[in-house]
């Protein structure tokens, strides 16, 4: 005999439908493990924005710098035309220096080699711990230079592209001073003061001369070495009214 409809409701349970099941909470190893993963990224990204600032907008900053500090020099220099050779050595600058291999325009050159000074993306001649010696002078020497090789301008990043032979000309108000490369050292202690020497000899050369020497750090992005090329003057031109350069730079 068939149930009738009271029945049926009876068998119903009368509780209603079961509970969905409460989700479990991530023990303490999960937990942990979600942290330490979000500080990593967050950590990653921190990490790339400071590679951005120290690689880029430090060479944008820098640039910015030493543009209008060649600005002042070649400013002064048209102003002060008649002052005698003494005149270029000025707080802003000396002179210029022209790299065609580096590919990296006019570098302005400054004294001293601290980051107060390479850091507004020059190129500094050494006063410590030994003095570097001013082609101006007209003097036997060595004319030692430095520059970064990454960031604040990254004037020298480029020097592993310079080959026996490359011109290296340093640009005054009054002359054009061109020099050749003739040695090459890829790599040297940072404490290696002989390379800037008034005679480097661990270039090969014995005698008094007219040098230049361009040191920066190596490998790229460290600055755990120094990478140092010497050139050796083989002419002074004399700068005319156009300041038309000297072929090597043609």
């Amino acid at each position: 005999m068939a149930a009738t409809a009271d029945e049926t409701d009876d068998t119903t349970d009368a509780s209603g439908p079961a509970p969905a099941p409460r989700p479990r909470r991530p023990g303490r190893i999960a937990t942990a493990v979600s942290v330490f993963g979000e500080l990593l990224i967050t950590g990653g990204v921190l990490l790339g924005l400071f590679v951005v600032y120290s690689l880029w907008w430090t060479n944008v900053i820098a640039d910015r710098k030493a543009d209008r500090q060649a600005d002042r020099v070649r400013d002064h220099w048209a102003r002060h035309a008649d002052t005698g050779p003494g005149a270029l050595d000025t707080a802003d600058g000396i002179g210029f220096l022209h790299v065609p291999a580096m590919r990296n325009g006019e570098v302005l050159v400054e004294k001293g080699t601290g980051t107060d000074v390479l850091d507004d993306g020059v190129a500094g001649y050494y006063t410590d711990p030994v003095r570097a010696t001013l082609p101006t002078t007209g003097r036997p020497g060595n004319f030692a230079l430095a520059a970064h090789r990454d960031g604040h301008g990254a004037k020298f990043h480029d020097i592993d592209k310079l080959h026996k032979g490359d011109p290296i000309v340093f640009e005054t108000r009054d002359d054009w001073y061109v020099y050749k490369v003739y040695a090459i050292l890829p790599e040297t202690s940072k404490y290696d003061v002989g390379v800037l020497s008034a005679i480097p000899r661990e270039s090969g050369r014995k005698k008094p001369g007219h040098y230049i020497t361009l040191t920066t750090c190596t490998p790229v992005y460290t600055s755990r070495y120094r990478y140092v090329v010497w050139g050796e003057l083989v002419r002074v031109q004399k700068v005319d009214a156009d300041r038309t350069p000297p072929s090597e730079l043609r």
